[in-house]
Formats: structure tokens, sequence, C-alpha cells
């Protein structure tokens, strides 16, 4: 599956602003801190994008929700 390929919903973040493909969601970790980058949750939602671009299929819902974990982890931990 390309990178360009989109999520069957869009990820909206706080501000308003989506994330839409593959590419959009990786571009969004890589411009985190580098420290912030090595933090699990994101490790994990990398490994679901990477996991969606080489096989497609069910691993491009996977990648959706380990950004959407990884993005909204804070308000997951109340």
């Amino acid at each position: 599956m390309p990178w360009s390929a989109p999520f069957d919903k869009p990820i909206v973040l706080r501000g308003g602003r989506t994330l839409t493909t593959l590419q959009h969601a990786a571009d969004y970790v890589m411009k985190l801190p580098k420290a912030e980058q090595q933090e699990v949750r994101w490790q994990t939602a990398v490994e679901h994008l990477i996991n969606a671009a080489e096989t497609g299929g069910g691993w491009l819902m996977f990648a959706r929700i380990a950004m959407m974990r990884a993005l909204y982890a804070d308000e997951n931990d109340r």
C-alpha cells in the first residue's frame, strides 16, 4: 500500500488540522522532538504506519488507531 493511502476517516488534531494519509501521519511524527519520538506510544504508532505501508489491508485501521492513541494518550489516562 502506498504511503499516500488515505485513512478511512481523517485523524483530527487539536486545533482542527487533519491527518488524512499514512504519509501525513508519518510526517507529523517526524516533526516531533526526538525525545518524544522515542516514547513507546509514538514508536508503536510508527510501527503500525510502516506495517500499513508495507502490507495494507487491516493494518491501515490499526495505524489510525495507534496514531489516535498516541495523540490523545494524556486524555486516555484520565
